[in-house]
Parts: structure tokens; C-alpha cells; sequence
């Protein structure tokens, strides 16, 4: 009978919203954190549609590697739009107050988009495994068919085991607390606001990091150990430059993003006395990336500096006529 009082009265307090507080601890100055935000997010989206459409115009990037590049561009677009325009407009507007369906919403796409850009890096390692270990059979192996079923492969993954973490969030009882020291929605910090039992929610969390990230990450890094090593058996002093020129860039980006994210989990389990910290890096983690890849590629990939040149002169030919 108690229960059935204290569900009920669970179920009568249930909040309508949340309030989205920004960076904790700095609430007074945290607008001028809105000009480099917008500045990270703005570069985020012109160099991914530029390399997406760079990929699109020159028929000689129509290659599995650069499909891949233009998924992950897609990807990069996605996982910073979920997230920023909310946090600009908390920021310049003060317009803290997010529905509950939104903020789910937002969690689950934040989850996918993290998963899918992480699946993603897996396969251009497996790329560039099978490029320098079977160069003759590369053609036959990794060809567009191939790189259509493992995209729907990875998104059918991680959409369908996203699903279980906006649900079991839902589920909780919200009823006294709905002001969340963040400028997200976190899983975990959404869920920490429930008046009842989360430990479901913690186990699924980490259940998904160890099953979806752990084995990726842990399969990227075999592949480029065995690629070095393979490397490494050339004769060619040549050869071997050329090789590692290729996966570089590759290898650049793919330790940035599992460093960045060992970072910002160890942070934050540590819960440490400053929590503008570990918001900020969760913030940063999900812009710089998306900024910061096709830079990486602009800088170290010759045949897309060469498509990026093409493409910005058609436009100015264009802009004279």
C-alpha cells in the first residue's frame, strides 16, 4: 500500500521539463564561451560539407576510403548539430528549459552519432588493413558493395543499441529536482535527478562502453599494430613512407577521439571538485572532432588538397559569371 502511495505520488510530482544550467561554476561569464563555440561549430560544418561535396565533384575520391571519409564528414555534422544550437541558444538567450521528450531525444542521438563515428574508424582501419596487407586483392575485397553493408551494419548496431538508454531514462521518476549542472543532456546526468533506483541505467551505460567502444577501439588499434608491423617488413625506404603517409592521418584522428573519450570517462567517474571541468571536456569532445578530422585530412591527404582547390575554383569561376 505505501508503495503503490509513493509511486502515485511519484507519477502526481512528475516534472514537465528540465532547466539546462550551462557550465557549473560559471554561470556568470559563461556567454563569452558562446563566441569560440560558435566559432568550433561553424568550422565543423564547412569543412565537412566541403569535403562532402569535394568527394561528390571529383571522380577520382569515387574510392572506398573517401566514402568512408564522406560517412564519417555526414557523421561529424550530425553529432555537432545535436548538440550545439541548444548550447548557443542557452547561452545567448538564456533559454534554459528543455521537454523531456527533447532531452531524451537529444541523448539517444548523442549516444548513436558517438557509437556510429567510432564504428565508423573501425572500418577505415580495416581499410587500410586490407589495403597494405592484400594490395593486389584490395580492389575485390573492399569494394562499394562492401562499404554499403558495413555503414547499415553499423547503424543498424548502434540504433538498435541506443534504444534501451533514452527508454530506461524515461522510465525513471522525476519528481522533486530537474535542474541539470550541463549544457546536454547526459545520460547520467538526467538520470542522477531520479527519485528512484538508477542502477540499471549505470549497468546499460557501461555495459554499451565495454561492448561498443572497448571492442572497437580495441580492434582499431590491432589492425594498426599489425599494419606497422607489416610496414616495418619493407625493403623500400620509399615504401614504407608511402605506406605510413596513408594511414596517418588515419591514425592521428583515430587517437585523438579514444584519448579524448578515456579523458572524459576517467573524469568523470572520478567526480572531481571542479564540475566545470568535466563539462567542458564533454562539451569540446563533441565539437573538436567534427572541427579537427577534416582538417587532419585537408592537411595530410594530397588528393583531396588537390579536389578542395578544384572545387573552391569552380566556385569563384562561378561567383565571376
Amino acid at each position: 500500500m505505501d508503495t503503490t502511495q509513493s509511486i502515485t505520488n511519484n507519477s502526481r510530482f512528475q516534472v514537465s521539463e528540465f532547466i539546462l544550467m550551462g557550465f557549473p561554476g560559471i554561470h556568470e561569464w559563461q556567454h563569452w564561451l558562446s563566441l569560440p563555440l560558435a566559432l568550433l561549430y561553424l568550422l565543423a560544418l564547412g569543412a565537412n560539407l566541403l569535403i562532402l561535396i569535394t568527394i561528390q565533384h571529383e571522380p577520382t575520391l569515387h574510392q572506398p576510403m573517401y566514402h568512408f571519409l564522406g560517412i564519417l564528414a555526414t557523421v561529424d555534422i550530425g553529432l555537432a548539430t545535436t548538440i550545439m544550437p541548444k548550447i548557443l541558444v542557452v547561452l545567448w538567450f538564456n533559454s534554459k528549459a528543455i521537454s523531456l521528450p527533447e532531452c531524451f531525444t537529444q541523448i539517444y542521438a548523442i549516444h548513436t552519432f558517438m557509437a556510429m563515428e567510432s564504428g565508423i574508424f573501425l572500418c577505415m582501419a580495416v581499410d587500410r588493413y586490407a589495403a597494405i596487407y592484400y594490395p593486389l586483392q584490395y580492389p575485390s575485397i573492399v569494394t562499394e558493395a562492401f562499404v554499403i553493408k558495413v555503414t547499415l551494419s553499423i547503424i543498424l548496431r548502434n540504433s538498435l543499441l541506443m534504444i534501451p538508454v533514452p527508454v530506461l531514462a524515461a522510465q525513471r521518476h522525476y519528481c522533486s529536482r530537474n535542474e541539470i549542472d550541463h549544457c546536454l543532456c547526459s545520460n547520467l546526468g538526467v538520470t542522477s535527478l531520479a527519485c528512484d533506483d538508477i542502477t540499471i541505467n549505470r549497468f546499460y551505460q557501461l555495459a554499451l562502453a565495454w561492448v561498443i567502444l572497448g571492442s572497437d577501439m580495441g580492434l582499431v588499434f590491432a589492425s594498426y599494430a599489425l599494419i606497422i608491423r607489416s610496414v616495418l617488413k619493407l625493403s623500400s625506404t620509399e615504401a614504407i613512407s608511402k605506406a605510413l603517409n596513408t594511414c596517418s592521418s588515419h591514425l592521428i584522428l583515430i587517437l585523438f577521439f579514444y584519448t579524448a573519450l578515456i579523458v572524459v570517462s576517467v573524469i568523470h567517474l572520478a567526480e572531481i571538485k571542479v564540475p566545470f571541468i568535466p563539462v567542458l571536456l564533454n562539451v569540446l569532445h563533441s565539437v573538436i572532432p567534427p572541427a579537427l578530422n577534416p582538417m587532419v585530412y585537408a592537411l595530410r591527404t594530397q588528393e583531396l588538397r588537390v579536389g578542395f582547390q578544384r572545387v573552391l575554383s569552380l566556385g569563384k569561376s562561378v561567383a565571376r559569371k
